[in-house]
């Protein structure tokens, strides 16, 4: 008989290492791979009679922008680590917000959305979504569930927010909004592409789908993009069968086989990234040359008691903001004296990437003061050693600073 491995249904009973090892894993035969290898086909045999198939069915494997054994194989692993029922992996991490807003909302429906989200979210909620289908979005502080629940209406469909805010790092209380929106009648969609498995899993806490860029941590390598949605079959179904077939959002094999294969250390790696953003964090906020340092790991983060409660021993994360007391000269300065940091944009690779943002744009009003004054530098923080990290920030604080 062949090895049994675990799959979903095992998941609450494995330690994470393990589940991220072998979740999602189906049981091969002898001389079978014992992981799912790279099939880069875009057709499929099809069955000796096809004519009476649905050539748009995703349960079929007859033609890769329906699905493929790759794709599947991700899925797999999504639903397990996030503790799902179901999950489906497109392109990018745009792609799956997209997907998830096209397929469950309609036009002459509304949204509440958080004020302060990644801006791609941004972007499709004050212009192409309300422009092209006629749907309302309402921006709210979702840290004040009373104005969530004022910002209510008949015909709110989605309460959209992210765990841990892009760039801001303000951090939303889920179960809280999870009972504000089922109150009114609506999902909770959350993006933690933030705060991945086993950090926190927003399922778990009253979140109806979570969406996540497998770009960054998930992948962790910077070397694949996708994106995924992971919720119940009954919610998954509709953005697969719409959003995937029909629009044509699917991931390729490739991508998918690399994500998957990244996959296998996001403990480990998450526990660097969160136990060398903590300590940097605290570095630099005693540094009397930085104006501000947005983590949720710090005291004085306004977020710290809600993020420790649900975060509790297992971390922060990995991101911050932050900036130097002075112009964007300055700021500017600073990152070109970095030698190991990398300024380059996204988030949740296995080295450090720092991106100085100004304070031009719609999204800054919704900033803390700071933000909109000097600006930010947003630190993704890597997995180098902390010592390496900590003497590369000191460095460059000197002589930008002089």
């Amino acid at each position: 008989m062949a090895q049994q491995r675990p799959d979903r249904t095992a998941a609450e009973s494995l330690g994470e290492r393990t589940l991220s090892v072998h979740g999602g894993n189906q049981p091969g035969g002898p001389g079978t791979p014992i992981r799912v290898p790279i099939t880069m086909a875009n057709s499929y045999h099809l069955p000796e009679d096809p004519s009476s198939l649905d050539w748009s069915n995703p349960d079929h494997v007859i033609y890769t922008r329906n699905t493929g054994l790759n794709q599947i194989a991700l899925q797999r692993k999504l639903a397990a680590l996030e503790h799902g029922e179901d999950a489906l992996a497109l392109a990018s991490g745009v792609a799956a917000l997209h997907a998830v807003f096209f397929s469950h909302v309609a036009s002459g429906d509304h949204v509440v959305v958080s004020d302060t989200t990644y801006e791609a979210t941004y972007k499709l909620w004050t212009t192409l979504l309300p422009r092209k289908y006629g749907i309302e979005a309402t921006f709210v502080d979702v840290g004040d569930p009373d104005a969530v629940a004022a910002a209510m209406r008949p015909n709110t469909r989605l309460v959209i927010t992210e765990v841990i805010a892009n760039p801001t790092t303000k951090v939303a209380d889920i179960e809280a909004l999870a009972a504000v929106a089922h109150a009114g009648g609506a999902l909770l969609v959350v993006d933690s592409t933030f705060t991945p498995p086993p950090l926190y899993r927003p399922l778990e806490h009253g979140a109806d789908l979570v969406i996540h860029s497998l770009t960054k941590y998930i992948n962790g390598h910077g070397d694949a993009m996708g994106g995924a949605v992971i919720g119940s079959a009954e919610l998954i179904a509709p953005i697969r069968a719409e959003a995937m077939v029909d629009v044509g959002g699917v991931i390729s094999p490739f991508n998918a086989w690399l994500i998957v294969r990244g996959s296998v250390t996001l403990p480990l790696r998450l526990a660097q990234h969160c136990a060398n953003a903590a300590e940097l964090a605290r570095f630099l906020e005693a540094d009397e040359r930085i104006a501000y340092v947005a983590y949720p790991g710090l005291p004085s983060h306004p977020q710290h008691t809600t993020a420790a409660a649900q975060f509790g021993e297992r971390g922060f994360g990995g991101m911050m903001s932050f900036a130097l007391d002075g112009p964007p000269e300055l700021q500017n300065r600073f990152v070109s004296e970095l030698k190991v940091i990398t300024s380059a944009v996204s988030v949740g690779h296995d080295e450090s990437l720092i991106v100085h943002t100004g304070t031009a744009g719609p999204r800054v009003a919704a900033y803390p003061e700071p933000f909109r004054r000097l600006g930010h530098l947003r630190f993704s923080v890597g997995i180098e050693d902390v010592e390496d990290l900590r003497a590369d920030l000191a460095a460059a604080l000197d002589a930008a600073c002089g």
